[in-house]
């Protein structure tokens, strides 16, 4: 099979790496110097240092060049963006006039600007394209480099795509389950961070385990209560992409959602804690789109508030521990 992995951070580098030890696989990058240094050393030394990559995989920096690549009769577009990136990809693509069949995304969280979920910037960008769909759940890109077990769930409409996910991904350590509830993948994949936050604040506080597992139990709450509001299942909450990935993000220490929340506990500035961290961390760029469509919708989320005011408001953490702690008395 033919694959094209479209954006070389930590994930994209990962699970290229997977599909190269059996697919004919691409990795596509925009930044030149990156790729040089991919195809020099076969190591993601930004984003995956001290990983190996197949000698097999390719590298790319012309994107006309990767989409054509993914255009084959048994093909696959990844698209390993984060959210930010993923409408202007979806434009570069029409533009150029190359829109491959089958399409899957790895991007966690909401569009800042528009609150909307992966699913939907590919629907307004590319209205006819119908064989597309979500791969989430519980997942390091550091472990899936080094060959770790690691299970998934790739949610579509389109059985087609599904099938195709399975068989470019399906081998060696890594499983991959199928599903159809592509908004309750996709709003578990974004609450997750925001609540990770929540978890590493606790930690790097000192709260104790107690406190940490009533942080996840009820954020599984606020994430279930959002994503069904949106349309998503119930039942895909305590799943693979709901509740497993929740558990991985909040308690890995792996997790960069989790390092911004227990840095954060220590009082530096969340522009320091970014700055040094050389990575995404999708829980704040969405926590604010969470909290929105939430109080749009008149779901009460208190943790993820919480986040939002030591985040955005200069709330100390101790202060928002301390506001969560004096709610009132109610049923579970």
């Amino acid at each position: 099979m033919k694959v094209a992995v479209l954006g070389a951070g930590a994930w994209g580098t990962a699970l290229a790496g997977h599909l190269a030890s059996r697919h004919d696989a691409v990795l596509w990058a925009r930044d030149r110097a990156l790729v040089e240094s991919l195809s020099t050393s076969h190591e993601n030394e930004r984003y995956l240092r001290g990983v190996t990559l197949p000698p097999s995989l390719r590298f790319e920096t012309e994107l006309a060049a990767a989409l054509t690549h993914a255009c084959a009769d048994d093909a696959l577009c990844v698209v390993a963006t984060p959210v930010a990136g993923l409408r202007a990809l979806c434009r570069s693509m029409r533009d150029i006039g190359i829109v491959p069949a089958h399409i899957v995304w790895l991007c966690k969280g909401f569009e800042a600007d528009t609150q909307c979920l992966p699913n939907e910037i590919v629907a307004s960008e590319l209205p006819q394209h119908a064989s597309n769909g979500t791969l989430s759940g519980p997942s390091f890109a550091r472990e899936v480099g080094q060959g770790l077990p690691v299970a998934l769930t790739v949610a579509s409409a389109s059985a087609v795509l599904a099938e195709r996910t399975v068989a470019a991904f399906h081998h060696g350590a890594m499983r991959i389950y199928t599903g159809d509830d592509v908004i309750g993948v996709e709003v578990g994949g974004a609450v997750k961070n925001v609540l990770a936050i929540a978890t590493g604040i606790s930690d790097g506080l000192g709260l104790g385990l107690n406190a940490r597992a009533a942080l996840i139990t009820r954020g599984l709450a606020e994430m279930s209560r959002l994503g069904v509001a949106l349309g998503g299942r119930a039942e895909t909450f305590t799943g693979l992409t709901g509740l497993g990935d929740l558990i991985l993000t909040a308690t890995g220490d792996l997790s960069r959602n989790r390092t911004v929340g227990m840095q954060l506990a220590t009082g530096r500035t969340l522009t320091e804690i970014l700055a040094a961290l050389g990575h995404v961390a999708e829980g704040v760029r969405c926590a604010r789109a969470v909290l929105a469509l939430a109080q749009s919708r008149n779901i009460e989320m208190p943790i993820t508030h919480a986040v939002c005011r030591v985040l955005f408001e200069d709330v100390t953490p101790r202060d928002a521990v301390h506001a969560l702690l004096s709610r009132d008395a109610k049923a579970e």
